[in-house]
């Protein structure tokens, strides 16, 4: 369950907004989504997903009419194959409650696909970060300049640092983090290449760049002794091959395939 859900779920329930939660209970067989899942259902509105086709369609109206005549939460057992026409031949029992009922500060957090520590809030960084406000992941968004970032408030799995130097950031991600170096000056995105190598234990390390930015890096790196095996772990450029395109929302929609890529 994306973070953001529950997120929204706390704002739904806090505004005292009528809303039907609907979870899968359990699951047996070929299944579109695990035990867990959960999906808001509003009369005008609908967030997260318990596997889409004819199953959400049904378990949508359901809750619909439920919110309509109101009523105790609860379960439904549905045969995907012969119930509803789908491919999947698995069962589930979803329970439908109202969210006044059903407090999301105990909806448990999923395992994040990855923690990243994200250096840089320009247009790039901006644009990465609306994608990941909605993927199961654990980020700090670190840059020095507190006007850089957005006014309008995070996802509660992306945590934002203003602070200076932000270089010291890095001693402080867990063994395995992966690091996103984009900020606004060369020479910030070398102190932290070198601060991100000497530590040695990052799982995936990008830095934003050309061909050339990693040339002349690689130089300046081997000038300050660091060694070949580590140098040649820097993802640089960025994103995966084959997409090409430098608007901000392309090279987003690329690193953070990129980044899932990664952790899987």
């Amino acid at each position: 369950m994306a973070p953001a859900l529950i997120d929204t779920a706390r704002r739904w329930r806090d505004a005292g907004r009528p809303a039907v939660v609907v979870q899968v209970l359990r699951a047996r067989g070929s299944v579109p989504r695990e035990a867990g899942t959960r999906m808001l259902v509003a009369a005008d509105e609908v967030l997260g997903s318990i596997g889409g086709g004819h199953l959400e369609l049904s378990a949508i109206a359901d809750a619909r009419a439920w919110l309509a005549r109101g009523g105790a939460p609860f379960e439904q057992h549905v045969a995907l194959g012969p119930a509803l026409g789908q491919c999947c031949g698995g069962t589930l029992d979803l329970r439908f409650a109202p969210l006044a009922e059903d407090d999301p500060a105990g909806w448990p957090l999923p395992a994040p696909r990855f923690t990243l520590q994200l250096y840089g809030a320009g247009h790039v960084g901006r644009a990465i970060v609306r994608l990941l406000a909605g993927i199961d992941c654990r980020v700090q968004w670190i840059d020095e300049r507190e006007s850089e970032f957005p006014a309008e408030a995070l996802p509660l799995h992306i945590e934002r640092v203003c602070v200076e130097p932000v270089q010291a950031e890095v001693a402080l991600a867990p063994p395995g983090a992966f690091y996103l170096v984009l900020t606004h000056s060369h020479d910030l995105d070398l102190a932290l290449t070198q601060a991100i190598l000497r530590r040695g234990d990052f799982g995936w390390f990008g830095l934003i760049g050309s061909k050339t930015k990693r040339a002349r890096f690689e130089h300046r790196l081997r000038e300050r002794g660091f060694a070949d095996n580590w140098i040649e772990r820097i993802v640089c450029p960025i994103g995966l091959p084959g997409i090409t395109g430098k608007e901000p929302e392309v090279i987003a929609v690329s690193v953070v395939a990129q980044l899932l890529q990664a952790a899987h």
